[in-house]
């Protein structure tokens, strides 16, 4: 049975129907290329998706052309006209020609420039796309021109501005910068055109395209106005600041509850600044305006990430306003995974996420203290109380949304104000006659710190591209703990608890820990000395050190210990060996490391690799006779790698008696009173405010170094069973 000439073409066919015994003579569908037109306005449609994106395109390039003023006029939302003019370095003539074509740009001339790219338009497509679905006109000087030039296009070509006109770009009266003028957008495909629900609404969207780029822009000038009106809807003044731009479009309710936020890690290759709400300030949709590399972007994953953030401060459906903008190597994004570039990829997502919401985390918690909370009640003319008073019912007033916060549970609640009493703070050393020395007339502080001078220099930083050293700081990456190195970067030091085992107690979280600190120097003055190596400060002395007699201080207590042990020492072979080496070095140590040696033995300096913190020079002798046994001076990698070490054995500070072992705190010798003084002061106020910062904590570290001594719940657990 033939299927009749009306029949339509993918008509479902009958379950009674016969099967057709001619299908096989059908005619085969042929591939064929599309119409060069109908594939311009399909890559068009999903460019341009609305007036707002034709704008965002139309932004960037204009900031791309340093633009410091930039006025947009819109029509009909956009669809009837949309117009941007700025004061930037213009396009040439001879460019004119080619404006619209697709893939004419002047951003980058080969594939590997997207690992690199730092404009904001780079593909040539967002002219060459409008032209294909709306009429375009293009006026444009540079400061080299006498006249600006006049330019028509449609469908990427230029067009004459009338029948019978010629097509070429005109001269024209004009002010240096370009004007670009969109005409009647989506013309052509009426069915796009359709889809947009009222003017109204696009010119919103525009309005706030255009304040998330004034707010980002510092040091250019915006306004917005809609065509035919004599007031702008939106004007920014080119010397405003960030916060009073955002005052000017998000109000004074948004601009007074602002805090500041930085973050960056050269680990994840990322700087992070911006400006985000306190706990005073919510609304009932989060407001984030995200800049990666100074694209406007979304991401999701940022979005519910910053909303957990602001959970335990906010009340119940509260949400913040953020404005964060992110610099992250160009060579870690990818910004060409979305026809409209509104999404980006880019390394380390999830680590760049967390150490941004950390830090806001730790901005809000600073600032926890100062909240305000308003109370509402029914009597006319009540003050603001500090808690639920009854009103003329004999009712509790009602407290506004600010005041009824999650509530949290009472083993979440932890001591996090670093400005409360430490540990060492309630110590009481026993003296000979009964007395505790905290009630003594002669109490000294427990932490003092060092009266150090340091001088400066203009020497520049020293980039290192030696390999070795790569590798060396790849291992420590590969080898750490993320767990416990979230842990040290969020801490809440608690305290010294024993000088001559080195422990001090921190908080992470709702657990106590107890931190081999001495364990812990020495990861992290190794790590300095990894991603600061070849730019060390220099403890210099004065006058010079004899090298070997320094060696021979620490011979001569080598030979003590060999000799108790039953062996042999020679301290004068040791020490010619160990100088002649150094010296022999003495240019090399120098450059990477400054530890500096006259050709006559003299130590000059040795490496300063933080400030505030002196190591015991009392160890010097020591770690100047291990440079020579213990460095692996034929190797390259295992030199520097053995050095390091050896230079961070020096820097941990030393194993102080306690007062119980010295005799009483009167009796204990002064310099070491003073040294004990200086060491706890560097702990609390340099080394573990520098593990927050730097320290990538390693495995090993977990496994001998740091031990969980208390948790919050298991305590209220235990406090329930008694």
């Amino acid at each position: 049975m033939e299927a009749s000439a009306d029949t339509p073409t993918g008509s479902k066919r009958k379950a009674d129907a016969p099967l057709d015994d001619d299908a096989d003579a059908r005619p085969v569908r042929r591939i064929k290329a599309l119409d060069p037109d109908v594939v311009n306005k399909i890559a068009a449609g999903e460019i341009i998706v609305a007036p707002v994106h034709a704008l965002k395109e139309l932004l960037e390039n204009a900031v791309d052309a340093g633009s410091t003023s930039l006025e947009i006029l819109v029509k009909d939302g956009g669809l009837k006209l949309l117009q941007i003019t700025d004061n930037g370095c213009g396009i040439q003539k001879d460019d004119l020609a080619i404006l619209c074509e697709r893939h004419t740009t002047s951003k980058i001339t080969m594939f590997e420039d997207l690992s690199s790219i730092a404009t904001y338009g780079f593909r040539g497509e967002a002219l060459a796309s409008i032209s294909h679905i709306a009429h375009l006109t293009v006026t444009t000087k540079t400061k080299d021109s006498a006249v600006a030039w006049r330019a028509h296009y449609l469908d990427g070509r230029l067009v004459p501005p009338k029948p019978g006109q010629p097509a070429e770009p005109k001269g024209v009266a004009g002010r240096p910068g370009t004007q670009i003028t969109v005409e009647d957008l989506f013309f052509n495909i009426p069915t796009r055109r359709r889809a947009f629900r009222s003017p109204a609404d696009e010119f919103n969207k525009i309005i706030d395209m255009v304040g998330r780029y004034a707010i980002h822009c510092e040091g250019v000038g915006f306004t917005c106005k809609k065509a035919g009106e004599s007031s702008s809807n939106l004007s920014i003044a080119s010397a405003a600041t960030t916060t009073d731009r955002i005052r000017q479009i998000y109000g004074s309710s948004v601009a007074n509850e602002l805090i500041t936020l930085k973050s960056e890690d050269d680990r994840w290759g990322f700087k992070a600044q911006g400006l985000v709400t306190n706990a005073n300030y919510h609304i009932k949709k989060t407001t984030l305006l995200l800049f990666i590399n100074h694209r406007s972007v979304e991401s999701t994953h940022f979005k519910k990430a910053i909303e957990q953030t602001y959970n335990t401060y906010l009340p119940k459906g509260g949400h913040p306003f953020v404005y964060l903008s992110l610099e992250i190597d160009p060579a870690r994004v990818d910004v060409n995974v979305h026809p409209t570039k509104r999404e980006v990829h880019f390394l380390n997502e999830d680590e760049i996420i967390q150490a941004v919401c950390r830090q806001i985390e730790e901005e809000l918690a600073a600032v926890d203290t100062s909240r305000t909370f308003k109370t509402q009640t029914l009597l006319p003319g009540a003050k603001p109380v500090d808690s639920p008073q009854p009103d003329g019912s004999g009712n509790p007033s009602k407290l506004s949304a600010t005041d009824k916060r999650k509530r949290r549970n009472s083993n979440d609640l932890v001591r996090t104000d670093s400005s409360e009493r430490k540990i060492t703070s309630m110590f009481s050393y026993a003296s000979a006659s009964g007395l505790s020395r905290a009630g003594s007339r002669d109490d000294e502080p427990l932490a003092i710190p060092e009266n150090i001078v340091y001088d400066t220099n203009d020497r520049e930083q020293v980039a290192c591209r030696l390999k070795s050293v790569k590798d060396l700081r790849a291992e420590v990456r590969e080898d750490m703990h993320h767990e416990l190195t979230d842990i040290f970067a969020s801490h809440t030091f608690v305290g010294i608890v024993d000088d001559e085992r080195r422990l001090a107690a921190m908080q992470g979280g709702v657990k106590l820990y107890l931190v081999d600190y001495g364990h812990a120097c020495y990861e992290y003055f190794y790590q300095v000395g990894l991603t600061d190596f070849g730019n060390f400060g220099a403890i210099r002395f004065s006058p010079p050190l004899d090298l070997r007699k320094v060696l021979r201080i620490g011979a001569e207590a080598e030979k003590a210990a060999v000799l108790s042990r039953g062996g042999s020492f020679d301290v004068e072979t040791v020490v010619q060996k160990v100088g002649d080496q150094l010296i022999e070095r003495r240019e090399m140590l120098h450059e990477y490391f400054t530890l500096e040696i006259s050709p006559a033995g003299e130590l000059l300096s040795i490496p300063l690799l933080i400030t505030g913190y002196t190591p015991c020079m009392a160890k010097l002798p020591r770690f100047l006779l291990n440079l020579g046994p213990k460095v692996t001076w034929t190797e390259e990698k295992g030199c520097f790698e053995t050095f390091l070490k050896e230079l961070a054995k020096f820097y941990v500070p030393e194993q102080l008696p306690t007062p119980s072992e010295a005799g009483t705190e009167d009796e204990t010798p002064p310099d070491i009173r003073t040294r004990r003084q200086h060491v706890r002061w560097a702990i609390e106020h340099i080394f573990f405010p520098a593990f927050k910062s730097r320290l990538v904590a390693t495995k090993s570290l977990m496994d001998g170094g740091v031990l969980e001594v208390a948790n919050l719940k298991g305590l209220y657990r235990v406090f329930e069973r008694c």
